[in-house]
């Protein structure tokens, strides 16, 4: 791109644009699984029992999808701009656990409530109330569960929070409030000492840095780090690092001559990153990225692998008018297209959360 002309970006330009390869979440792969106790968008929501306290049809049990919007399915009481309503939705939903995940830990994870969150796990509290309807979120659940028969999962939802902050930052916008799990919610599975996050630096000379926490005791050792293509081809060498007593890492490698990141050409590899006992793998977890190079540059302009680029996009909320906050991948890939026609090639992320494109992406 010139500083005067911005290319029209390929399809799969602008999900790679909403991606942040700095503070990267691991996908649960090697060594851990996710159940999913929702569905995983608004195109496969799964029915879960529900009440609402006030508004329309107060009181009585009924079925509701999850993930969605309870106002969007004919509960509580639709405000716009203003986080007055006093709506609090009640969900029931019983699960049981997969045969082999006996001796695993276990954590809920909710992607994202409006707004504030307190669940129960047969009958116990699973942590603190969370506040915020657009952070995921999670609770270490292995001792609450029955690993034989059914668990009960029981989910209160203040649809304004106690918190006034997060109400002006959240609810007081030019747009309709909603409330419920909009978003999906699945149990991960994992080992006793497991990889919990990862941040990815790769720079366009080929430098790769890649900071990594590990989660839990045990005998873990190491932590082996290896870049591939897509189609899982090694490319260079392996890069391991000695595991801290705190749990962090820093991995540090090398890439000749890598194909770079560029909207136009929005090239991809896959890291994967192996916790090691002795040579003996315990957890892998991968994350895709791109080899590229941000700067900006003081009187200039904003540079992307050395060269000088002009930014044009938009600021997007996560909306539907048929199912308010809760979208599917149908819904993310026809706003990419509106962007594209409108030949933008960045978009700002307002209240969509690192995962506004969840089943695009993956």
């Amino acid at each position: 791109m010139s500083a005067n002309f911005v290319e029209r970006p390929s399809l799969g330009v602008l999900v790679c644009l909403l991606v942040s390869l700095v503070a990267q979440a691991v996908a649960a792969a090697g060594g851990s699984e996710r159940l999913f106790l929702s569905g995983h968008d608004r195109d496969d929501a799964v029915p879960w029992e529900f009440r609402c306290t006030s508004g329309v049809q107060v009181g009585a049990w009924a079925s509701i999808p999850v993930p969605s919007n309870w106002e969007l399915h004919g509960f509580g009481t639709l405000s716009y701009h203003d986080a007055a309503p006093a709506d609090v939705g009640e969900y029931r939903h019983s699960f049981a656990l997969p045969v082999g995940w006996a001796g695993r830990r276990v954590f809920l994870v909710f992607d994202g409530v409006m707004t504030d969150t307190t669940a129960r796990l047969n009958g116990q509290l699973v942590g603190p109330t969370h506040r915020g309807g657009f952070y995921r979120f999670k609770y270490e659940v292995t001792t609450l569960l029955r690993p034989e028969g059914e668990n009960l999962l029981e989910v209160t939802v203040a649809e304004t929070s106690a918190d006034d902050s997060v109400n002006r930052a959240e609810r007081t916008g030019d747009y309709w409030n909603f409330g419920g799990i909009f978003r999906p919610v699945w149990l991960e599975g994992t080992a006793s000492q497991f990889i919990e996050r990862l941040t990815i630096d790769a720079r366009a000379d080929g430098g790769i840095t890649v900071a990594v926490q590990v989660n839990g005791q045990g005998d873990a050792t190491e932590v082996v780090g290896r870049v591939r293509q897509l189609d899982g081809t090694a490319v260079g060498a392996p890069f391991p690092a000695a595991l801290a007593p705190d749990g962090s890492v820093m991995l540090r490698g090398k890439v000749e001559a890598p194909r770079l990141w560029t909207a136009e050409t929005p090239q991809l590899y896959r890291l994967e990153v192996e916790l090691r006992a002795g040579g003996r793998p315990l957890h892998t977890a991968e994350e895709r990225f791109g080899f590229r190079t941000f700067e900006v540059r003081q009187g200039d302009g904003f540079y992307l692998n050395g060269r000088r680029i002009v930014l044009q996009g938009a600021n997007r909320h996560s909306f539907h008018p048929d199912s308010g906050r809760c979208l599917g991948e149908k819904d993310h890939r026809e706003d990419i297209r509106l962007m594209q026609e409108a030949n933008m090639n960045a978009v700002r992320l307002s209240h969509c959360g690192r995962r506004a494109f969840p089943r695009a992406l993956r």
